[in-house]
């Protein structure tokens, strides 16, 4: 009771420091949970999701690494209004001091990020409904015949459109169509005259060409089979409507993956020293922190990373030096602001674009690395490609873009995807794993062009092998 008392008191003397410093967040909701939940939280990636056996793998996974002391989840912390944050029985009251501001600082990102301005505020609620739902047809259709689907649907859940402005290709090529035909002016007495001239004038005039379908390409895969496809019930476009939903909350996540926890880190430092820790404390919160922040010598530590590329927007815009005063117009001692422009503004690609600079990237040793025969060898560390590579890296939130080339493909009904190829090559074994659960939502045989050692390759599945064709 007495820990309790004081988390309570911490909580409520950190929530005061974080309003100081201008964090704008939702009401918080915490709740002290043993490693099963968390770790069960962390595989579903919400309290309330539906059951599958992949998140069950997950789980098993994390939960294994958890017990041999490899890894441990500290918290976890859902975007909703009101925010609820998941802290590990068991912690330290330091390290959920640390927390605390870290989950605070993750709330004020996604309560003002535009990247998440059009996002649920009420998923947990909506998942929870999701749920009922999917048990419901497990009841009605059979636990394997909707597993299997679900199979099939989170196998291409990362292929949407999560475009801030949401384009109207997602109609139905019927619904627009109606919608031009109600829009015309009502027919007169006299429209069978008129009839009789257009038919004389269309037996002389040549055959239209057939329209393209889509008209133009599509990126959100899921929408365009939910709409188009011949073959799915309406319980199947009910689950991929729901998984679509679910997919387009978690998309910004992955677009800020760098920025959020970035802003996190910073935060939760400067709020930590603003709290009256003893000398065991301070050399606790020092030890927990300088394991979150480490930096990694085969991959990208997003703490880390991101923490350093806003530290180094402070000081610049701080400190800017008298060419930038001359030539740019800025302002000594704007840092500070400047930090809450760019967590409003910026996603990980245009923050990597926009910030990380030559400086940064010696400062952080960071480079370009491939693997030559049975080693890794540094390739490049030319700072402007090293700073590309990283916004490669995060364009779709890391996954390829295919896009819908032809829903008609050979007049046959068949589906051509196009990979949008940038240099980076397909997983072949992945995407031949891939091609069927496609099929099985289409209904006729899927092909894929992508680009495999620089030449044009079409990969097809017609629900019995997959084939290859150069082109």
């Amino acid at each position: 009771m007495q820990d309790r008392k004081a988390l309570e008191r911490s909580i409520a003397e950190i929530t005061e420091i974080a309003k100081g410093f201008g964090l704008d967040f939702y009401p918080m909701r915490y709740e002290i949970c043993p490693a099963d939940i968390i770790y069960t939280f962390g595989a579903y990636g919400m309290p309330t999701r539906f059951s599958h056996w992949s998140f069950g793998k997950a789980f098993h996974k994390m939960k294994l690494q958890y017990d041999l002391n490899l890894s441990k989840i500290y918290e976890l912390v859902i975007n909703s209004n009101p925010c609820y944050a998941f802290l590990l029985k068991g912690n330290s009251l330091v390290q959920n001091k640390l927390i605390v501001a870290h989950v605070l600082a993750h709330c004020d990102f996604f309560k003002n990020n535009c990247r998440f301005s059009n996002t649920s505020r009420d998923m947990v609620e909506s998942m929870a409904a999701t749920a009922e739902r999917i048990r419901f047809y497990e009841l009605k259709y059979g636990k394997d015949v909707v597993e299997d689907f679900l199979d099939h649907v989170l196998a291409i859940q990362e292929h949407i459109n999560p475009s801030l402005l949401d384009a109207r290709r997602g109609h139905r090529w019927s619904e627009r169509k109606a919608e031009a035909e109600s829009k015309r002016k009502p027919p007169s007495p006299y429209e069978d005259l008129w009839k009789l001239d257009r038919d004389v004038q269309q037996e002389t005039r040549p055959l239209p060409r057939k329209k393209r379908f889509p008209e133009e390409p599509e990126k959100d895969l899921l929408l365009f089979l939910m709409h188009h496809s011949r073959i799915l019930e309406d319980w199947q476009q009910d689950i991929m409507t729901m998984l679509r939903e679910e997919m387009l909350y978690f998309w910004p996540q992955l677009e800020t993956k760098i920025m959020n926890e970035g802003w996190a880190s910073y935060w939760h430092i400067r709020i930590m020293r603003e709290l009256d820790l003893d000398e065991a404390e301070t050399i606790e919160f020092a030890k927990l922190n300088a394991s979150v922040l480490m930096p990694s010598k085969t991959s990208i530590n997003p703490y880390y990373l991101g923490l350093k590329m806003f530290e180094d927007i402070e000081k610049r815009y701080n400190h800017p030096t008298e060419e930038e005063l001359r030539e740019l117009g800025r302002v000594p001692g704007q840092g500070r602001e400047k930090l809450f422009e760019v967590r409003e503004l910026e996603s990980d690609i245009s923050f990597l674009r926009n910030y990380l600079t030559k400086e940064l990237v010696e400062e952080l040793d960071l480079y370009v690395y491939q693997r030559q025969g049975n080693e890794w060898t540094i390739t490049d560390k030319n700072w402007e490609h090293v700073r590309d590579e990283l916004v490669m890296s995060r364009i779709n939130g890391g996954h390829p873009v295919i896009v819908v080339q032809d829903g008609d493909y050979l007049q046959n009904g068949e589906l051509y995807l196009v990979h949008r190829y940038e240099g980076v090559e397909l997983d072949l074994k992945y995407l031949e794993n891939t091609l069927p659960h496609v099929y099985a939502c289409w209904g006729r045989s899927v092909h894929l062009e992508t680009v495999v050692e620089g030449r044009k390759v079409v990969f097809c599945y017609n629900g019995k092998k997959c084939t290859r064709r150069f082109v």
